[in-house]
């Protein structure tokens, strides 16, 4: 489930424009600051939020969170030093706002003709994403961020929520089709199809690849059928 934010979707140009003749002031120095990973308005102000986003990524990738730096993200957005703190509040703020879910809004679950089909291409994409030579630094130190960072951990959390929530549609269209029991987690089943994966990534530090991916989908799937996601609770033995 490719649900990192990708340095490649900010593409918007920096925002370096000719000032306008008679013009006021540029909007980002006139409009008051917003929340970080609040949804902003179009124009030069989105082109600047998209900048900023991009060069927060790359740097992410290319430093990791621990050598990021307001100074460098200021270099390579073309935004002024003091418009990113009076903005972001900082690099917290920064990478706070880079974890925003509004940020991307195109992604959506993969749709295979079944559910076995759909939960194995959600696991591929996890495993891409963060795979060696697929910019899976980034991803990466974005993890570690929210771990040093509040902020970035509630961004975090809010990123994976609002993707796993669009994630649990392949599951209500396999309850459709009957491939799993009608009352059947959907939530729970779509995090355990990365759990494993996030386990060998981030706990005991191993490589993943298509093969523990597909691995993964398919212990999940066989127990969403046996009805181990089931949304009553338990009653245990006898």
């Amino acid at each position: 489930m490719n649900m990192m934010p990708d340095p490649q979707a900010a593409h918007a140009p920096t925002p370096q424009e000719p000032t306008p003749k008679k013009a006021a002031a540029p909007p980002d120095s006139t409009a008051p600051s917003a929340t970080p990973g609040s949804r902003r308005p179009g124009g030069r102000t989105a082109r600047t939020r998209a900048a900023v986003r991009e060069a927060v990524l790359t740097g992410l990738s290319e430093q990791g969170y621990p050598g990021l730096t307001v100074e460098y993200v200021a270099e390579h957005s073309g935004v002024h030093k003091t418009t990113l703190y009076r903005r972001w509040g900082g690099l917290e703020g920064l990478v706070a706002d880079a974890l925003d879910p509004a940020g991307e809004e195109d992604w959506s679950p993969p749709d295979t003709g079944n559910l076995a089909g759909d939960l194995r291409a959600l696991a591929r994409e996890t495993a891409q994403s963060f795979g060696a030579g697929s910019g899976g630094a980034g991803p990466t130190a974005l993890i570690a961020a929210a771990f040093t960072s509040a902020r970035a951990a509630d961004a975090l959390r809010a990123l994976y929520t609002e993707r796993f929530e669009r994630g649990e549609a392949v599951v209500r269209r396999g309850v459709e089709r009957g491939e799993v029991p009608a009352d059947t987690d959907a939530g729970a089943l779509v995090r355990a199809v990365a759990a494993p994966l996030f386990l060998r990534l981030f706990v005991t530090r191993e490589p993943v690849d298509t093969r523990l991916a597909d691995q993964s989908a398919s212990a999940a799937f066989a127990a969403a059928r046996a009805g181990a996601f089931a949304n009553h609770p338990s009653t245990g033995p006898g």
